[in-house]
């Protein structure tokens, strides 16, 4: 049966502007770094993918490592594009990103422009498009020069393989370096993409900081692990269940599971209740409390968890007697893996 989609999806769903562009972002956009790949049956990655566009979410976050094995969620969203959403291509944003290791060799990973646009054009050819909506600098790379970094986007949005470019994980003067940079070259860095979650407040940290120095430079901020890789659900609130990213040590090391980072897991889930949420909705409307941040990336492994995720939406305001209380507990738990990396 051919796929038409939800005549009504955009009712439910707000945009927000990606920092002083024209473009508008679902406040909940759905990443595809988990769940996406050979380990996921593909009828179920197809089914998370259309009740999300059902559900007005326009933005689908990829890179060119998501999977597993490497390229597997590109490889997915391209055949699902050409067999059941090319009709709808003009309302999606698709992206990708380019630096982590993708291949042997020295050109396999980082900024260079030899890498970066190699890694693009691999990415188009795997999404069965011509171009991407926004396309990424995945991290910051120390030995290659950020001009070098930056130009090969402007290459990119140029040459009509990305409509708009970004940054990811990178640190406030590096975010305001690049964005002048690319405002000397002549073009606009759209938006950071950075860690963020009520376990995970880096951003914060600074004058000025990472959210602040993307907002100075014009730019939006597309947050992700706004739940702390499944810390912040009730998933692990009474042990490790065995079907778990915990229990299967992929993106979430048993030893972030400590007593110290349970109890105020813990304490946040009671104050989430107390808001008639699930701690998940919770901790996507606290993210989302900053007007800063256009859009929370969040990964599912079912409908329903999409679903919950969305129910954050139904209440995105927040006492200052809340934040107070959240703030007790929402302190950094030693899982930013992306600053090691």
């Amino acid at each position: 049966m051919t796929y038409r989609a939800n005549t009504d999806r955009y009712d439910a769903m707000t945009y927000r502007r990606c920092g002083v562009s024209g473009l508008k972002l679902p406040l909940i956009s759905l990443g595809l770094w988990q769940n996406f790949g050979a380990t996921t049956p593909e009828d179920r990655q197809r089914e998370l993918v259309l009740h999300a566009v059902d559900h007005g979410i326009t933005h689908f976050d990829l890179a060119n490592r998501y999977g597993p094995p490497e390229g597997a969620a590109e490889e997915f969203f391209g055949r699902l594009l050409r067999r059941e959403l090319a009709v709808y291509r003009d309302e999606l944003i698709i992206t990708s990103k380019a630096g982590y290791r993708m291949w042997p060799g020295p050109y396999g990973e980082w900024g260079s422009r030899k890498h970066i646009l190699a890694s693009l054009d691999a990415s188009l050819r795997r999404l069965n498009t011509d171009y991407v909506d926004i396309f990424y600098s995945h991290r910051d790379d120390p030995d290659t020069p950020l001009a070098e970094t930056i130009g090969a986007l402007k290459t990119a949005v140029d040459s009509g393989r990305a409509l708009y470019a970004g940054i990811s994980s990178y640190r406030a003067p590096r975010i305001v370096e690049a964005a002048g940079i690319a405002r000397e070259m002549g073009f606009s860095l759209l938006v950071h993409q950075p860690s963020y979650s009520m376990l995970n407040r880096w951003v914060e940290e600074g004058e000025p900081s990472a959210l602040g120095a993307s907002a100075e430079m014009g730019m939006g901020n597309v947050v992700f692990s706004p739940l702390a890789q499944g810390m912040l659900t009730e998933k692990y609130l009474d042990g490790i269940p065995q079907d778990s990213r915990a229990a299967r040590s992929t993106t979430l090391p048993t030893e972030f599971l400590s007593q110290r980072n349970l109890t105020h897991v813990r304490a946040l889930a009671d104050i989430a209740q107390q808001r008639g949420q699930s701690l998940a909705q919770m901790a996507i409307a606290w993210v989302l409390r900053d007007e800063r941040v256009t859009s929370a990336l969040v990964g599912a492994s079912s409908t329903a968890q999409l679903d919950d995720s969305l129910g954050a939406l139904r209440n995105l305001a927040f006492s200052a007697e809340e934040l107070s209380r959240i703030d007790n507990h929402a302190v950094d738990a030693g899982i930013n893996i992306w600053a090691r990396r």
